[in-house]
């Protein structure tokens, strides 16, 4: 299997996942479909860098717990990129807390989610949310970490 991602730590956060569990949990992700040839980039940033790039591609105000930039390469070039996630380390350690969810079950969580927008999965509609919700949850349980929607 040839999954790789990069990472980069942009935060202050001394309570970041290290690569190879951000690794294992893009794994799962892309397994679950049948990716063995992938490269993505994980950037774990501050508030403040959350807030701009929620600000300028969203149009929205305030830092999110996570961006996924889906690659958008032409159909001839042929190369494994998937795309960049950009995750808030300080949204994401707050909401841990605030939903009284260990932080490295949010993480996980948090991680698959980016992970299955770069690849094509969205909750725009009902529909949509529930079939990833679903492939959440069931993903999460192959970790051992239990539904984060209850």
């Amino acid at each position: 299997m040839a999954i790789t991602v990069d990472f980069q730590n942009a935060s202050d956060s001394d309570d970041v996942p290290d690569l190879q569990a951000l690794q294992r949990w893009s794994e799962t992700a892309l397994q679950s479909r049948n990716y063995i040839d992938a490269e993505l980039c994980i950037r774990i940033v501050d508030s403040m860098e959350s807030a701009t790039l929620n600000h300028t591609y969203r149009h929205k105000e305030g830092a999110t717990n996570i961006l996924s930039f889906p690659s958008d390469l032409p159909e001839h070039i042929d190369l494994p990129l998937l795309g960049d996630l950009v995750i808030c380390a300080d949204v994401v350690n707050r909401e841990a807390r605030e939903q009284k969810k260990s932080t490295n079950s949010h993480w996980a969580h948090i991680v698959i989610h980016g992970t299955l927008h770069l690849i094509g999965y969205d909750h725009i509609n009902d529909t949509d949310a529930e079939e990833m919700e679903a492939l959440e949850i069931e993903l999460l349980q192959q970790l051992g970490i239990d539904n984060p929607y209850h």
